[in-house]
């Protein structure tokens, strides 16, 4: 519009008033092909300024060079052009105008594309079972129409050709398959997305299983479904157990989903817990997860302290009561509060460590109440019965007269008991005869038999079962140990299953309580205990054991103590299960040197590894240090489960030096049990591994599987993979192994390889990030500068020149001061444990 027109309108509009508006031009009608142009136009009379808008569907079409033209005073033209017309430009048209408040609208018009089929319905991923049968639809319009449907199925096509929309029957499919559509017209031919007919299969195990809330003793537990197996997950199951002196295991929970998560109620306050959970699909039951170990929070006691007594001298009052069983306690002991009334006023409260308590002035207490509770962190729990301090001589007067009365009961039961005697005999006196008295038995003289409860030979004395209370170890110990003392006399000893510097091994069998007979394994420990101190330590281990529950931990049935002649101390005995398969390290060599040798499958010895580092990841959570791990002290259950035989340390050794144990282990078997650094003396292997040298690649050992065993060697113990970090790797290198992997390789071949590594992925090694090959440097992201002087720089290197030596020390052992300032970890310690396979290595090979 040129400036000219502007004037005229202007001069137009202050000269002269509008009156009646309409569309003298309404838009038509258009069929247009695909790509081509398309042109709609309207006008309107009886506006000075109109401003004309292009309506589609309802909606306000926006264009930034909307044109209008002048056809004279008052009557305007404009046009909606598209230039290159898409199946999504069809629909309806008009133009509008809005004036003072009203909307004109013009006549609609249509815009028909014409072109190749386009759908509006195509193929989707659908699931099945196994040759069941399952209908496939697609849909496609034009125009122009008739519009045909081909299916494809597998890459093949079907032979008949239908009208959309289409309707495909299939009888059923046995394995995944592709399949798609196309869709003809006039125009040419349209393909429809790609869809797959996945075949259902059983789920996979949950993951991520974790407590997302817990208050007191309820527990929210939550998890994240696997691979749902391409059918709907409909339930999922959650197995407990109460991990206590024994194992118990609670009633299974099988909760709709989702949500994945279910609140679990009424469990016992400051207890050990194990969770896991399976899914199920139309098709069956998932694996279940990994354990998942929780401790519930402290409560509130729920007992008062019992037998709460006192004794008074005039200097001195002492209190005393019994120790609350763990289930009352409810958590762990912060103290004993005591309170006291004198004279019907309360007195301050008082706090105690232990369950008994010493007031001075015990004179100053007469005629005073207490009572006693025990506290927690949570709080404290219900007050005792109280008890009345009363002098000896009010205690003596009120004994005297409980005795009286106790007296006075008795003798009037023993003169009741003498007036039914005399009963009875008067009435037989009267049936008596001259023939005799009707108490003379009829019958001949009865036979008397009797077993010998226990024989007795002066030449041999008999020696009194031992006990705790008489060993001289510290009460704490006792009390750890007193439930699981089993008499030696319920044990019978069997033939020497292994011996080693610890003492022996042997076979035996358990009576139990209820008369029946099991075979047990009872480790002897050393005979050479001369004092309290030895004995002490050799029970360590017991105590905790005691606690261990875990499937790949061993479990503790019980200690007996084995009394021997003319020492005044017993020798202790160690009762755990017997394993029937006995060590993995024999369970190795037999597959290969045995009598009828046999093979162990790839994925069983990753197996025995993940078993392995599960049971060391349990022992290090809980700050236990195993010391002396290595294939002899794997033992093999019913099922060929690996259970950890623990040792615990008398010297410096921290969990980075098992992680390198294990990396021993795992070589140890890959190489079907060979003795680890073949051709290296054991006084050479100090300098050996100094210089950077490890255990060469064993044959027929995959690259994965050695990577994952060098990085435990790292010289620097904080560079080495956590046991949790090393399951992770194994639980991906056994599921690549599982022969369900197979089925999976055309799937493969869809899965999004552009997505972010995962953040267990990203977490590695934390700061460390180790190079595998002994050929290539370990590295450290992270160290001190000091710690760095230890990395080698090569395979044959020799040590840094100033470098920091509190990584290495002599091959000898620290004492017990040095025992806390040495758990900093060091380098040495993987060198001694390699000392100690190497010294083990002859008693095995003659098992």
């Amino acid at each position: 519009m040129t400036v000219y027109h502007w004037i005229i309108l202007f001069l137009a509009q202050s000269s002269r008033t509008i009156h009646g508006q309409r569309f003298t031009k309404n838009p038509a009608n258009l069929t247009v092909t695909e790509g081509n142009k398309a042109r709609l136009g309207c006008s309107i009379e009886g506006l000075s300024e109109p401003e004309i808008v292009w309506m589609k569907d309802g909606e306000k079409l926006y264009s930034n060079d909307q044109m209008y033209i002048t056809l004279e005073h008052n009557h305007w033209e404009t046009f909606h052009s598209v230039k290159s017309v898409q199946q999504h430009d069809a629909g309806k048209y008009w133009c509008e105008v809005e004036f003072r408040g009203s909307t004109i609208s013009s006549e609609p018009a249509w815009i028909i594309v014409e072109g190749v089929p386009h759908f509006i319905l195509e193929p989707q991923d659908v699931a099945t079972l196994p040759g069941e049968s399952f209908n496939l639809t697609c849909a496609a319009v034009g125009p122009p129409d008739p519009v045909e449907v081909l299916w494809w199925l597998g890459g093949v096509p079907r032979d008949s050709v239908t009208s959309s929309p289409s309707v495909f029957h299939v009888k059923g499919v046995n394995n995944s398959i592709k399949y798609y559509c196309e869709a003809k017209n006039a125009r040419g031919i349209s393909v429809s997305r790609t869809g797959t007919v996945h075949i259902k299969v059983l789920p996979a195990a949950p993951n991520s299983v974790r407590v997302a809330h817990m208050v007191e003793n309820n527990v929210t537990l939550a998890w994240s479904p696997g691979f749902n197996g391409h059918s709907n997950l409909s339930a999922c199951t959650i197995q407990m157990v109460k991990n206590s002196r024994r194992k118990v295991k609670c009633p299974d929970k099988r909760v709709k989903v989702p949500p994945f998560q279910r609140i679990l109620s009424g469990l016992s306050c400051y207890s050990n817990y194990s969770v896991r959970v399976g899914c199920e699909n139309e098709v069956g039951t998932s694996p279940f997860s990994g354990w998942l170990d929780f401790q519930t929070p402290e409560a509130v006691p729920s007992a008062a302290p019992r037998n709460l007594t006192f004794d008074i001298t005039e200097q001195q009052l002492s209190l005393n009561w019994a120790t609350l069983e763990d289930e009352e306690l409810q958590g762990k002991l912060m103290a004993y509060k005591v309170q006291w009334n004198l004279g019907g006023e309360g007195q301050d409260a008082l706090l105690f460590k232990d369950n008994v308590a010493h007031l001075s002035g015990g004179g100053r207490f007469f005629n005073t109440t207490f009572q006693v509770s025990a506290c927690t962190v949570a709080g404290c729990g219900p007050w005792s019965q109280p008890v009345l301090v009363m002098p000896a001589s009010a205690v003596s007067a009120q004994m005297q007269r409980g005795h009286m009365w106790v007296g006075l009961l008795l003798a009037l039961l023993v003169a009741t008991m003498v007036g039914l005697l005399l009963t009875v005999l008067v009435h037989r006196r009267g049936k008596e005869t001259q023939f005799g008295s009707v108490f003379k038995s009829p019958v001949t003289e009865s036979t008397v038999s009797f077993i010998a409860a226990r024989s007795f030979n002066r030449a041999c004395p008999d020696f009194p079962e031992s006990n705790l209370d008489n060993l001289g170890i510290n009460d704490d110990l006792k009390a750890k140990l007193r439930d699981v003392l089993i008499p030696e006399r319920l044990l019978t000893l069997g033939h020497m299953l292994g011996k080693g510097e610890f003492g022996s091994v042997r076979e035996a069998f358990l009576k139990m309580e209820d008369s029946t007979i099991h075979k047990v394994a009872v480790k002897v420990l050393k005979t050479d205990i001369n004092s309290s101190c030895d004995i002490e330590q050799c029970l360590k281990e017991a105590a905790y054991m005691k606690d261990f529950h875990h499937p790949n931990v061993i479990p503790l049935i019980g200690v007996s103590l084995h009394r021997r002649p003319q020492r005044r101390l017993p020798v202790p005995m160690v009762i755990l299960p017997f394993m029937k398969h006995g060590d993995l390290h024999t369970f190795l060599l037999m597959s290969r040197l045995g009598d009828q040798p046999f093979t162990v499958s790839l994925q069983m010895l990753v197996q025995f590894m993940l078993d392995i580092a599960r049971g060391m990841e349990y022992l290090s959570h809980r700050s236990i240090i195993h010391r002396d791990l290595a294939a002899r002290n794997c033992m093999l259950s019913e099922n060929l489960t690996w259970i950890a035989l623990e040792s615990l340390a008398d010297n410096v050794y921290t969990t980075q030096s098992d992680v390198w144990a294990f990396g021993v282990t795992m070589w140890e078997i890959m190489a079907r049990g060979q003795t680890p650094y073949p051709g290296v003396e054991n006084s050479e292997i100090y300098e050996y591994l100094i210089k950077g040298e490890r255990l060469k690649q064993p044959p027929d050992c995959r690259d994965d599987i050695y990577e994952i065993m060098h990085s435990c060697w790292s010289p620097v113990p904080k560079c080495r993979p956590s046991f949790q970090h090393l399951i992770n790797q194994l639980e991906g290198l056994w599921a690549s192994l599982s022969p369900r992997s197979s089925g999976m390789k055309e799937a493969l071949l869809y899965v999004n390889m552009e997505s972010d590594v995962g953040e267990h992925g990203a977490e590695a090694l934390g700061q460390c990030q180790d190079r595998f090959r002994s050929a290539m440097p370990w590295q450290c992201v992270g160290i001190e500068e000091d710690e760095k002087d230890w990395l080698m720089v090569s395979s044959g290197a020799a040590l840094a020149i100033g470098g920091d030596y509190r990584y290495i020390i002599g091959p000898s052992c620290n004492s017990a001061e040095e025992d806390d300032a040495g758990r900093q970890g060091n380098f040495m310690d993987d060198l001694q444990q390699e000392f100690r396979d190497e010294e083990y290595e002859d008693t095995v090979i003659n098992v």
